[in-house]
């Protein structure tokens, strides 16, 4: 928006400059009159100007931003575990489907893991069945016991024995069973670790195919858990973030299309719409981020390139527009100045200003026909007499009807 304020600024800017060419021009080639310059009263010059109509007519309210495209979701493969790098299958600008073994990590160290804790799981579930024989025997002891101490011939010392036995068994056979449990645990963290040593590129929605954007590392470079490996974008659709002045915030609706140029692509454009809308305006800059959708399956549009967007707003029908170039400002007030060819004379009139464009200005009060000042209207004041190109005021003797000869 503020570079179109900017263009429409050099536009009048240079519109001035060319009606004061214009004038000097007619000023020179015109006589001069009784009164000096004279307009018609022999006043004030005639001030060369160029006029335009006063139309009705359709316009359009479109407001026009720029912005930087980005891709519509990536993100970095990192390792899970620390290891040196020993093959990297993909390189920058590469295809990649959805869990594709992107690297594979040194693994030697980790099939020992596994080896180990194999090992050690054995062990734990012999020592469980050692434990569970043992818990056997210790059970039927204390019920003979129980049995010889009913019949008073066991003491109830003996009796005591045995039931400490059978409860150490017992005892024993829990901590058997609780090291074969973590055993099988260190047997799964060890076979885990070996799975993290294949590095995959993994995403949870959308099954078409990613692109590598970046590569960090080489083959045989030591990696610490979480070091970056390469980076993964989805340019099936790409997104637009644009900022969204307080002024047309609220013109912004969901999905609404928008138009997308970039130099890259010189007269091509790119269709889109609005996919999210932020809930809040920036504190310090008042404006809003705005998303636009592309989609891209032809891969043309880039992460990174500078684009222009356009979005309608309205299309407002049968609507009074003035040239943008007869905008002016005197004392405060923006208005126009409307040309009367009958008297070629023109007065300006203050104007309530609608939707802008590029080549017209929406006027919404006051009604207004006729023809306005386009060019060279920063030298006219209120009544001020004009004269177009290719007219030339009439001097008195002009005036005078001719003396017949006798």
């Amino acid at each position: 928006m503020m570079k179109k304020v900017l263009g429409i600024s050099i536009l009048i800017a240079l519109a001035g400059l060319l009606g004061w060419q214009i004038y000097q021009k007619v000023s020179q080639s015109a006589p001069a009159t009784s009164g000096g310059w004279g307009g018609r009263g022999g006043g004030r010059p005639a001030v060369a100007v160029e006029i335009g109509e006063v139309q009705q007519r359709t316009i359009q309210d479109i407001g026009q931003f720029t912005g930087s495209l980005s891709p519509k979701s990536q993100f970095i493969v990192t390792p899970k575990i620390s290891g040196r790098l020993k093959q990297l299958f993909v390189d920058v600008g590469d295809p990649v489907e959805r869990n594709q073994l992107i690297a594979v990590i040194d693994d030697e160290g980790y099939l020992q893991e596994v080896e180990k804790a194999q090992a050690e799981l054995e062990v734990a579930k012999a020592n469980l069945e050692e434990s569970r024989s043992a818990l056997a025997i210790a059970k039927r002891d204390f019920e003979r016991a129980q049995n010889l101490q009913q019949n008073d011939i066991l003491s109830q010392s003996g009796l005591d024995s045995a039931e400490a036995k059978y409860n150490a068994a017992v005892a024993n056979y829990r901590v058997s069973q609780a090291l074969v449990k973590n055993r099988e645990s260190g047997l799964h963290a060890a076979q885990l670790h070996l799975s993290y040593t294949e590095i995959r590129a993994s995403w949870e929605t959308g099954d078409q195919p990613r692109v590598v954007g970046q590569r960090f590392v080489d083959e045989g470079s030591i990696l610490k858990a979480n070091d970056p490996i390469v980076s993964i974008l989805d340019l099936n659709a790409i997104t637009c973030v644009i900022n969204v002045i307080e002024r047309d915030y609220f013109k912004v609706r969901q999905d609404q299309p928008a138009t997308i140029e970039t130099d890259a692509f010189p007269g091509q454009t790119f269709q889109g719409r609005v996919a999210r809308i932020a809930p809040l305006l920036n504190e310090s800059s008042r404006q809003a981020e705005i998303e636009i959708e592309i989609p891209n399956s032809d891969g043309l549009l880039k992460p990174g390139m500078f684009v222009r967007v356009q979005i309608e707003f309205a299309n407002i029908e049968d609507t009074t527009v003035v040239p943008v170039a007869a905008l002016v400002k005197r004392n405060d007030q923006q208005g126009v100045y409307r040309a009367d060819l009958e008297n070629m004379t023109a007065q300006f009139v203050p104007v309530q200003v609608g939707v802008l464009t590029t080549q017209f200005a929406q006027i919404l009060d006051p009604p207004l026909s006729g023809s306005v000042v386009t060019l060279g209207q920063y030298l006219l004041e209120d009544g001020a007499t004009i004269v177009l190109p290719g007219q030339q005021e009439q001097t008195p003797s002009q005036e005078r009807p001719q003396r017949q000869e006798p």
